[in-house]
């Protein structure tokens, strides 16, 4: 539902001196994030684009745009860099997208904490903390590109979960300031607890302009590739290195074979047909990290010291959804599931399902934290034939006890919440009366 000529001159004259985008081809770039990823979003959400996008400069600036979407009644959408894989930044109904590429202000950085804009990027961030010892808890692996804002609002974890559990998780997220599509809109600061209203919310209640993160200890962090034989080995060593509390690790990414060969700058390395394990390790545990991989009979094939680890190819870009992107890149016909192994101690579901799927699902595991326990995340690839195959193939992991999150779907609680967040209604509620806030994504809202 685009807007009209006549009101989109009225917004046009409304955001007068604000950085604007009308031109189509860009604003329809600008409407897209990776949802190709997915057979099933792709027919639901191609075409879906805005009719304006807008780049403030300050927390002023974002003012101006909620009061413009309001006095006009104008869907808005909030952009980081795009780099969601689940419609998150596409707006369904038109309207304004807030691109937030020009607020990057690193506010301040302490020992421990920065405060830090929406738009500002996570790469950026760490470089900056980097000077005094510290870096993002975690992050996604298109950290080079993401926003430190976009992924509080569409991520949930990534590389560091391992150490730090997920964003959800009490402590990863100190304070957000965010502005209401109210009739008057205003700042509201949420500290505690309560930024949870707003957390992995998809923008659906609230532009967030500025955020409180905390950091960690930033090590001296050595990469390797171990290589298995068997697939099983390679997934018990990942999960004996997660529980080895004396090694400080940042990721454990393990794939079963054919996986590796997607990798195209890391042939060169992995021997054909083997399995593997990418990870990060503090290069100070360098002793102990090759005693367990001797244990599990694994080959380190790819090594390389913190010094080189910032420069040329970088693991992280082979992991979490890279390892999607690289698959998709050798067969388009690929997609992906996201699964979560929970009470698998000895890894039996892992390797039900493994041998269960065989080539038409192939493992993908990264270990994590969740409440404590290290568990394997996977994050499948899918050889997808048709949408009623790939619901059979998310029933039976359900029904087998494996949670999954739902990566076919741009609705906020069909994805991995499954449940209604009353806190984040309740706020929407109260700080987008209108429902303006990136319409249709937040099925409790639609739904009352």
């Amino acid at each position: 539902m685009q807007m009209s000529a006549k009101s989109l001159e009225n917004v046009l004259q409304e955001l007068s001196g604000i950085d604007l985008i009308t031109n189509t081809a860009q604003v329809a770039k600008l409407s897209e994030d990776y949802y190709h990823f997915s057979p099933v979003l792709v027919p639901l959400l191609t075409g879906k684009v805005g009719d304006l996008v807008v780049r403030p400069r300050s927390e002023d600036e974002v003012l101006r745009v909620a009061q413009a979407c309001v006095k006009f009644k104008m869907p808005l959408t909030v952009r980081g860099s795009g780099t969601g894989n689940y419609g998150q930044c596409t707006p369904l109904k038109g309207g304004i997208i807030l691109e937030t590429s020009q607020l990057q202000e690193i506010r301040w950085i302490k020992a421990g904490l920065a405060c830090v804009q929406i738009g500002v990027k996570l790469a950026a961030l760490d470089k900056k903390a980097q000077e005094i010892g510290w870096e993002s808890r975690m992050v996604p692996s298109t950290v080079r590109s993401a926003t430190v804002g976009g992924f509080i609002a569409g991520g949930s974890g990534g590389i560091g979960s391992i150490l730090y559990g997920q964003l959800r998780d009490r402590g990863n997220l100190r304070a957000v300031r965010v502005v209401t599509l109210e009739d008057q809109p205003r700042i509201i600061e949420l500290r505690g607890d309560d930024v949870q209203k707003v957390n992995h919310a998809y923008g659906t209640n609230g532009i967030i302009t500025e955020l409180e993160v905390p950091l960690a200890p930033a090590y001296g962090w050595a990469e390797y590739v171990i290589s298995f034989k068997e697939f099983m080995a390679a997934a018990r060593f990942g999960q004996a290195l997660g529980n080895s509390d004396g090694i400080i690790k940042k990721m454990i990414s393990v794939h079963a074979a054919p996986i590796p060969s997607y990798f195209t700058a890391l042939q060169s390395y992995i021997p054909t047909n083997s399995h593997c394990a990418l990870v990060l390790v503090a290069e100070s545990d360098r002793e102990p990290f090759h005693s367990l991989v001797k244990e599990f009979r694994g080959e380190i094939c790819y090594e390389k010291d913190s010094q080189e680890s910032g420069k040329g190819i970088s693991l992280v870009e082979f992991s979490w959804n890279h390892t999607t992107l690289h698959a998709r890149a050798a067969d388009s016909s690929l997609t992906y599931l996201q699964s979560l192994f929970l009470n698998d101690p000895q890894l039996a579901k892992v390797q039900q399902m493994h041998e269960h799927f065989g080539d038409e699902v192939i493992m993908h595991l990264e270990f994590i934290r969740v409440n404590g326990v290290v568990v394997p995340a996977a994050i499948q690839v899918v050889r997808f034939t048709n949408s009623d195959r790939l619901n059979e193939i998310i029933e039976y992991h359900e029904s087998q006890g494996v949670f999954i999150a739902n990566p076919h779907t741009y609705i906020l609680e069909d994805g991995g919440m499954k449940v209604v967040d009353r806190n984040q209604l309740n706020f929407k509620r109260m700080v987008d009366p209108y429902g303006l806030m990136n319409p249709d994504k937040m099925k409790g809202y639609s739904n009352n």
